[in-house]
């Protein structure tokens, strides 16, 4: 009975990571809305996204060290705090600085728990299909497409602006979240392994060692260039597809088409991963998300824009629980929160650089191509880089090869 309460954290790891990671891109949503009414550029505000990534990595390298140590509860709750609190703040922000502190700041530290953290949690309570469990979780995260952001375009449309609206937000997360956050439990073999977690036990590894090998250094960099190429894509796609002459609505719903799309995604790479190993898996999506990213450059209709939306969607989606399966392939459960976490850091790197760039590339040229052809030659990287990956059981510190 113990071991079923796994699916339980399973749930609520979605839960937050939906709630979580919806609020954070549904600025997507609200981007024309707060440039037209504040005069701000498209660019600065983007680059309110650059501060959430950036503190989303160093908060789940810091959550997912917390983590191991004290269990999953009070992350949960300090992240439902801070995330509250950095959309009313956010809302009520005056002056640019203000809106890019607050909605950077708390907002991407608060994902930061609900990311690294969970998934680590999730995968110790589920020793069987734990790649499915993990993509389980990270399914949350592709929900928040077809859920928060729906609901901030749902308040806009109502009469809303986008302060009232994102005041919405941040008071509905405060009130599902932290009752949510009360479910969490250290599973049995973290709870065990708490005290040893600075040293190497029943021939695991440490931290130190796990970092510094060449196994991490190759899957860090494989997860930032993949982030890297599609954050851009993904943040801008309601902007390019108004731009090709969607409307807002329709725009919308091929944001959401991908989340949709991503949440398929996760689910079939994850039981394909538990069949047939998560690096081939994991090289088939990168170069699948690849192609999609370059069909978006001739898409124009409503048809052709859902069509690649859904490939792109199940790509990028399913891919992204695959580095928390290789890490815990790697590396064990024990350190498994600080080692995704700091993985997770140097993809979120990654995902800081699109948002600006691409609106960068739009104010500038007016158009989004740039952004494109300049994502798939990175996700095409991605594919290069994972292919040296080279995986070692985990049976000793002497099978990791040094960085």
């Amino acid at each position: 009975m113990e071991r079923h309460y796994g699916w339980v954290i399973v749930a609520v790891g979605a839960l937050m990571g939906c709630i979580g990671m919806g609020s954070m891109f549904s600025l997507a949503v609200f981007l024309d809305p707060i440039a037209a009414g504040t005069g701000w550029s498209h660019a600065s505000i983007s680059a309110s996204m650059t501060i959430a990534f950036l503190a989303m990595g160093v908060g789940a390298f810091g959550w997912g060290w917390v983590s191991d140590r004290h269990g999953p509860r009070i992350v949960g709750i300090a992240g439902g705090l801070l995330l509250g609190t950095g959309l009313v703040l956010a809302s009520r922000a005056t002056s640019l600085l203000a809106f890019q502190l607050a909605y950077g700041l708390f907002i991407g530290t608060a994902v930061g728990a609900f990311f690294a953290p969970m998934m680590a949690t999730a995968s110790a309570w589920c020793d069987r299909n734990h790649a499915l469990a993990v993509s389980l979780v990270s399914a949350g995260l592709g929900m928040a497409p077809v859920t928060v952001a729906p609901f901030a375009q749902w308040l806009l449309l109502s009469g809303y602006d986008w302060r009232t609206a994102q005041l919405v937000i941040g008071l509905l997360a405060w009130a599902i979240l932290l009752p949510a956050a009360l479910l969490l439990r250290r599973p049995p073999a973290m709870a065990s392994a708490a005290t040893a977690a600075a040293g190497p036990a029943g021939g695991g590894f440490t931290v130190r060692q796990a970092l510094g090998s060449r196994q991490f250094v190759v899957l860090a960099a494989t997860f930032f260039a993949c982030c890297l190429a599609h954050s851009g894509p993904i943040f801008h796609v309601v902007s390019y597809a108004m731009v090709c002459g969607l409307s807002a609505l329709a725009a919308v719903s091929v944001y959401s088409l991908q989340g949709l799309a991503g949440l398929g995604g996760r689910l079939l790479l994850g039981v394909l991963a538990d069949r047939h190993g998560a690096k081939p898996v994991l090289i088939g999506g990168l170069l699948l998300q690849a192609l999609a990213i370059g069909a978006f450059l001739p898409a124009r209709n409503l048809g052709q824009f859902y069509a690649v939306a859904a490939v792109f969607g199940l790509a990028y989606g399913g891919v992204m629980p695959l580095y928390a399966v290789l890490v815990r392939d790697c590396f064990g459960t024990r350190i498994m929160g600080t080692v995704f976490g700091a993985a997770t850091l140097a993809s979120c790197v990654g995902m800081a650089a699109g948002p600006p760039v691409g609106g960068w590339i739009f104010d500038r040229f007016g158009d989004y191509a740039g952004m494109h052809l300049a994502s798939l030659a990175v996700a095409l990287g991605a594919v290069a880089i994972a292919l040296t990956f080279s995986p070692v059981p985990r049976t000793g510190a002497e099978r990791l090869e040094p960085a």
